[in-house]
């Protein structure tokens, strides 16, 4: 990342959600205090396992969620100052979603045109309706769906798990996005066709200078297309840095855990990490401490009662991790 300002930045960022009611009133604390950048032409990773927080931080970016408390800023400006319609619709434009499922994120009923010509109605309404036609065009073609004039009169189910996704990039593309928040877009696709949406998302950066949230649990997926890597557990940033340094030398325990199950074919047969063992994170009203120690080998007493700050251990690699911080951490898996 440059030192120019970020595109989007995140300070303090927390969202809770309410359980329960009465004097069985409790919040489930899904974000908390969470300090993020994006740059202009970056792709972050966010990983972590399901209900780390990853989903709520992509919802709270795209306006679906008001966050609890904390502030998001993009392009220098807090969103909480974004209130008119016309402004709204500008930062959704700008800040667009591909969603997980591509089999229910696209409306079965109408060809697979509709939805890109519908983002060019709205977003673009210069364009004329041959203008937006001959737009969708390109944008097919820009995600990889050629012939787009055959492509983009089919209907849903005539398109693969893969091409349906791809439709859903160029339904974020049609609104000339400055950055675009994708939420687990290669999970549910075969691994044969997952490197054409990654290779996809590298070009849309490189060519089109388009930044991307990518949002998944697969961190050999964020090595091969992310230029810095965010670890999430329970509501927190546990670590984060640059790809290749976060994961070549990982400072905390949990991103080690996540590390030890990416399966290696060079490592022995012989070879075992430590069993992942305790209990899972407590993000129901949790009690100060660190969220991963019930888990952790190397916990100490001060990590069940301080809550660890996420702090800078070299330039541009940060974790949240007492026992790091302290110099004194070892390989926990």
């Amino acid at each position: 990342m440059t030192d120019a300002a970020p595109l989007l930045s995140t300070r303090g960022l927390t969202k809770h959600f309410r359980i329960g009611g009465g004097l069985r009133r409790k919040n489930l604390h899904a974000v908390d205090d969470v300090g993020l950048q994006i740059a202009e032409r970056e792709i972050v990773a966010l990983a972590g396992e399901s209900g780390s927080g990853k989903s709520t931080i992509a919802r709270l970016l795209a306006g679906v969620y008001a966050p609890t408390a904390g502030e998001i800023y993009f392009q220098g400006k807090p969103l909480s100052a974004v209130r008119s319609r016309a402004d709204v619709l500008a930062y959704r434009g700008d800040v667009p979603m591909v969603f997980q499922d591509p089999f229910s994120s696209i409306n079965p009923v109408f060809r697979v045109s509709h939805g890109v010509l519908r983002s060019l109605k709205l977003h673009r309404p210069e364009l004329s309706a041959a203008e937006r036609q001959t737009e969708a065009a390109r944008v097919f073609e820009a995600v990889g769906l050629s012939p787009a004039a055959d492509i983009m009169h089919r209907y849903p189910h005539e398109l693969s798990g893969g091409q349906r996704q791809r439709v859903g990039f160029a339904q974020a593309l049609a609104t000339r996005p400055r950055l675009i928040l994708a939420d687990e877009p290669v999970s549910m696709l075969d691994v044969s066709i997952r490197i054409g949406l990654l290779n996809l998302m590298r070009e849309l950066r490189d060519d089109r200078g388009v930044s991307i949230l990518y949002i998944t649990h697969d961190i050999a997926s964020a090595r091969y297309v992310a230029d810095r890597l965010i670890v999430m557990y329970a509501g927190r940033i546990a670590e984060a840095g640059p790809v290749e340094d976060v994961l070549s030398s990982p400072r905390h325990p949990y991103t080690q855990l996540l590390l030890s199950a990416v399966p290696d074919p060079k490592a022995e047969p012989t070879l075992q990490g430590a069993a992942d063992h305790g209990e899972p994170p407590r993000v129901i009203d949790p009690a100060p401490g660190c969220r991963f120690s019930p888990r952790c080998p190397l916990a100490t007493t001060d990590c069940m009662t301080i809550t660890p700050e996420l702090l800078a251990l070299s330039p541009g690699h940060d974790a949240a991790c007492l026992v790091a911080q302290s110099g004194a951490e070892a390989k926990a898996y």
